[in-house]
């Protein structure tokens, strides 16, 4: 046996030997090498622009992140771990952090959800479903601006069409923009509103690969509609609910065209989230190097969160 097996390791090493060997001989060859220039000749631009703007710019910033700079005095003067520790210790910076956190969280939920009732109800063949489709997924395409001020008009606490339909009940409806309570609230309404269109296009790809035998073969045992959704269609779309979080989440925690434009942070840092912290300490308070701080940390925790999720989906997300 142990002669068998001695055997059997000898092989697999000649044959690493032999892939090593042609490996290393496609790249001797004066063609490929020419083949291999020409690629990274095509790649270089590409290459030069994700350097300096993505890998520059994150050394650059977690450069600042340890100094005190104004954006005005040529010195950057090098102040170790203060901005840091200011940071952890500002009772201001965990209200934000609550923030970010309630709204990533808020939306992903509220957006993937009513994603997947419209992908469920558009994926049947019923009349106008083209039109239907294109409806819900026109606000996305709509740039955050614009639909951020048209959500301003919907939400005027004297003119606005929500409060107007609340009317109609004899509910008065709250300040939204303005109210401690409620801005936070509005804010994943209006988001709602607007993701819910990209995630229902995603989740309709993943329907349309669903193969119909697994329902033919459930109703022939007897499967109801709940049971074939419960364990047919949402085992076999956990690739596609997965991408979703991943996506949705690192887009919710760099959210800030809705806050700059709808609340301004206000009222009383409720709807304050990092990125626009970020941006308010650089651009308004002139801290350059503890907004650095701000965004080093914002990257560490996506970069933690993203690993944790791929860790994660090894035990719920299930491939055909």
């Amino acid at each position: 046996m142990n002669l068998k097996q001695n055997q059997m390791e000898v092989g697999k090493l000649n044959k690493l030997f032999y892939q090593m060997k042609n490996s290393f001989s496609w790249f001797g060859s004066r063609r490929n090498r020419k083949d291999l220039a020409a690629g990274l000749l095509f790649l270089l631009p590409s290459i030069i622009i994700f350097a300096v703007f993505v890998y520059y710019a994150l050394g650059f910033n977690i450069y600042l992140s340890f100094t005190s700079w104004n954006f005005l005095s040529p010195v950057k003067k090098f102040i170790g771990l203060t901005n840091f520790e200011r940071l952890f210790t500002d009772p201001r910076f965990w209200k934000i952090m609550l923030n970010t956190t309630y709204y990533a969280v808020g939306t992903i939920v509220s957006s993937l959800t009513l994603g997947l009732i419209f992908a469920l109800l558009l994926n049947q063949k019923i009349p106008g479903r083209g039109l239907f489709r294109t409806i819900i997924f026109s606000p996305y395409v709509t740039t955050t601006a614009a639909v951020a001020v048209l959500w301003i008009w919907m939400f005027d606490p004297s003119y606005g069409l929500i409060n107007s339909g609340l009317s109609w009940f004899g509910i008065t409806g709250p300040r939204w923009l303005t109210d401690v309570n409620w801005a936070m609230p509005a804010l994943l309404i209006m988001n709602t509103w607007r993701q819910s269109g990209y995630a229902m296009v995603i989740f309709l790809g993943g329907l349309t690969n669903i193969s119909r035998e697994y329902y033919e073969a459930a109703q022939l045992d007897g499967a109801n509609r709940f049971k074939s959704f419960l364990y047919i269609t949402l085992p076999l779309l956990s690739p596609t609910i997965f991408f979703l979080i991943v996506t949705s989440l690192l887009g919710a925690f760099q959210v800030f065209d809705q806050v700059a434009v709808m609340t301004q942070g206000g009222p009383v840092d409720a709807t304050k989230v990092i990125n626009y912290a970020i941006y308010t300490e650089a651009f308004v308070s002139f801290r350059a190097g503890y907004s650095a701080a701000i965004s080093t940390v914002l990257f560490i925790i996506l970069l933690t969160v993203t690993i944790i999720q791929m860790r994660l989906s090894k035990r719920w997300v299930h491939y055909q």
